[in-house]
């Protein structure tokens, strides 16, 4: 692995950075987590930390797919060039995300989308060539790989219609619900809003005001509490009813 672009750790962002840290990272990625050790450190070999300012573009749509992406930290958007140049928020990705799988599987060898940092992000490259191979050498690699394609198609589909069928609150609701913590918890489920208020409204296709006007709400009714950027989830039937609701 490549250290020229990884700083010597001095902080708590930078122990990030470690190789035990960056092995872990990469383990956490649902269609590497099976490699061994070998297998993983030959392709750490490959990888450089690569540091973005805030706004900066990591890649652009429609440019050759040379790397995939993994985020160390920061948070970075995604988004796609509509025919008149209108720029959609499609998600916003954070520690332990990837950015540029859909190139994978593109016949035209491009990214499908634009990646902009949202703050000071790092992020961890890998050959896309190695990734191809990886996924051509272990056949549960590629299934992993192509289970976790049709879940984000699944998502995406699941957007589409919100945006065209539901309402605002409907939409929020449904993020929320999409980023608690997998299986049952006896207490309240915690949600990070760790993505500035601004992009996370981009991506639910409200205004910032709408946004802060249905936290209100749903705080008011003693669904929710927010505290910084701790969402806890006290009451998730009620939340959950608010996707029935008409109003």
């Amino acid at each position: 692995m490549s250290t020229d672009t990884a700083p010597v750790p001095s902080s708590s962002t930078e122990l990030l950075f470690r190789p035990r840290q960056l092995r872990e990272l990469v383990r956490g990625v649902p269609w590497l987590g099976d490699l061994d050790e070998d297998q993983l450190e030959a392709l750490l070999q490959d990888t450089e930390v690569r540091t973005l300012k805030t706004r900066e573009w990591l890649f652009r749509q429609d440019a050759p797919a040379e790397w995939l992406y993994v985020v160390i930290s920061g948070a970075v958007r995604l988004v796609r060039s509509a025919g008149d140049g209108h720029l959609a928020t499609i998600r916003c990705v954070e520690r332990g995300g990837t950015l540029g799988e859909l190139s994978m599987v593109s016949s035209a060898g491009v990214y499908l989308y634009s990646a902009e940092a949202l703050r000071r992000t790092h992020v961890l490259t890998i050959p896309a060539a190695r990734c191809r191979e990886i996924m051509d050498r272990q056949p549960a690699c590629r299934a992993e790989f192509m289970s976790h394609l049709a879940l984000e198609l699944t998502e995406r589909l699941e957007d589409m219609a919100l945006l065209t069928q539901a309402d605002a609150m409907a939409r929020l609701v449904s993020y929320i619900l999409r980023q608690l913590p997998a299986g049952r918890a006896r207490g309240p489920r915690v949600v990070r809003l760790t993505i500035p208020k601004r992009w996370l409204a981009a991506q639910l296709a409200m205004t910032p005001e709408t946004l802060s006007r249905l936290l209100a709400r749903l705080r008011e009714e003693g669904v929710i509490n927010i505290d910084r950027q701790r969402l806890v989830v006290l009451d998730e039937q009620k939340l959950r009813d608010h996707m029935l609701s008409d109003d």
